[in-house]
């Protein structure tokens, strides 16, 4: 499958700078699309929609020079809880309930010696950090329709089992534990010289999540995936992406879904961002986190493109503790130094989080969701096209653009389009969506904003002139 004479390092992602090229400077632009039960009614259903809306996003994602090898495809679901532990018991691994376990889905060598040496050392690490290895399932694969590019860089995709350590005060916790483990095998294990440890890649690894990703167009993903034929793969959302890789290199890894976000578009002040999440790294300290909080950096890896690196940095606000919107608001702010109808806490809330942090800028539409919460959120300029159906069966369906899914003109409740800067949330918890302005007022409110800043910012035309020395004076 996968030649030994050639480097795997080449072949699973980008060329290292060279010449006028420089990774660092990828971006991509894509079609991305949603589908989600605001009720929070897991089915088949929504996957077969979701995969339907994937196929109809076809013409939004490219291919090389070979008709079948794309840039990249994937969907994001909720854990298919029903589906693993059937499958689980199939192989002889008993799963405990749903919340009690995590699961992981990495990309390895082909190499079997390679592979193994991969797995014992992440195994190493999840023991370290408290928890339990349940064991390890190969994912089922056909790779017939590849073309020949994809199949050189194939990974071998094994879905890992983690058992909650009880001592874990709840389901957050468990999460960040999780968090913790993946970026310590990522360091411990990809960068560490290991040989094949430059093919090693976690897609994902949560307790509410799991995603089907890789270097496939549309048409692949689930042929490539059987998995994704059962009808037991039941889930209430599903976030799909379809990428067109434009002045990058496509791989495996960099398929979309990420683990919080799909994107289309790019961030265009993406090296300042990483320069400045490295500069406040140093400083970081967290409640929640604790002494793990060390374990977690580098937040951003370098390796990934710029949606990736979004998506490292808006992970990392949230498991710190702040709500999935609220940390979106963080990092994609409305246009609100000019803006005078805004309300006073909104304005000091967006004031108070540029002390902390910069906007990711760019045309962008990113698609977001924790697994219980989805939503979608437009750059201030609103350069990137996003719309949306409501039906009256409890249905959402975002994309970026219309017709991605046949509705019958009598079921659809609502139309719309995302605005620019506008947030567009849908939370199964509540079973409703929650509008732009119910959301961010709430948010607002939250905290004193205004009165920290009044107590707390230091503006230079207030400091006191400096003393000056006569010429030759001692300091």
């Amino acid at each position: 499958m996968n030649p030994t004479n050639t480097s795997p390092k080449l072949l699973f992602g980008p060329p290292p700078q060279q010449g006028l090229y420089d990774p660092r400077y990828e971006h991509d632009s894509c079609g991305v699309g949603f589908v989600v039960n605001f009720k929070g009614k897991p089915s088949n259903q929504i996957v077969r929609q979701a995969l339907q809306v994937l196929l109809n996003l076809r013409h939004r994602g490219a291919c090389g020079c070979e008709a079948n090898t794309g840039d990249g495809a994937g969907i994001l679901l909720q854990k298919p809880s029903a589906f693993l532990e059937k499958t689980c018991a199939d192989i002889g691994i008993a799963l405990p309930p749903p919340a009690e376990y995590g699961v992981g889905v990495i990309f390895l060598s082909t190499d079997p010696v390679e592979r193994y040496k991969c797995e014992k050392l992440f195994e190493e690490i999840v023991e370290l950090e408290g928890q339990r290895l349940l064991g390890w399932r190969t994912v089922p694969t056909r790779h017939a329709s590849l073309g020949a590019t994809a199949l050189r860089s194939e990974p071998m995709i094994r879905q890992v089992f983690i058992a909650r350590d009880p001592k874990l005060p709840d389901d957050a916790a468990f999460e960040r534990k999780l968090y913790v483990i993946r970026k310590l095998a990522e360091k411990g294990i990809r960068y560490s010289g290991i040989k094949g440890g430059d093919r090693f890649y976690i897609a994902s690894l949560s307790f509410k999540t799991v995603i089907y990703k890789g270097m496939l167009m549309p048409t692949q993903l689930e042929e490539y995936f059987p998995d994704l034929s059962s009808p037991l793969m039941q889930s209430a959302l599903a976030l799909v992406h379809s990428r067109f890789s434009t002045n990058t290199f496509p791989s495996w890894d960099r398929a979309h879904p990420y683990r919080y976000v799909a994107h289309n578009g790019e961030i265009n002040t993406l090296r300042g961002n990483v320069n400045w999440m490295y500069a406040r790294q140093s400083m970081f300290n967290s409640k929640l986190f604790g002494d793990d909080i060390r374990k977690i950096v580098p937040v951003i890896n370098e390796d990934g493109s710029d949606s990736a690196m979004f998506d490292n940095c808006l992970e990392m606000l949230v498991l710190a503790g702040r709500n999935l919107p609220h940390a979106v608001m963080m990092m994609i702010p409305e246009p609100w130094e000019n803006d005078e109808s805004m309300s006073d806490e909104k304005r000091a809330f967006y004031e108070y989080h540029s002390c902390l942090m910069e906007p990711w800028d760019g045309p962008a539409s990113i698609a977001f969701t924790d697994g219980v919460r989805i939503g979608a959120v437009l750059d201030r300029n609103g350069l990137r096209p996003s719309r949306y159906y409501v039906t009256k069966d409890d249905l959402v369906i975002m994309a970026s653009e219309v017709g991605v899914l046949d509705v019958p003109p009598e079921r659809v409740l609502q139309k719309g389009r995302l605005q620019p800067g506008r947030m567009f949330l849908v939370d199964t918890e509540l079973g409703r969506i929650v509008t732009d302005e119910e959301l961010k007022n709430k948010i607002a409110a939250e905290k004193p904003y205004r009165s920290w800043l009044d107590k707390n910012i230091v503006k230079l035309e207030d400091l006191p002139e400096p003393k000056l020395q006569k010429a030759g004076a001692s300091a």
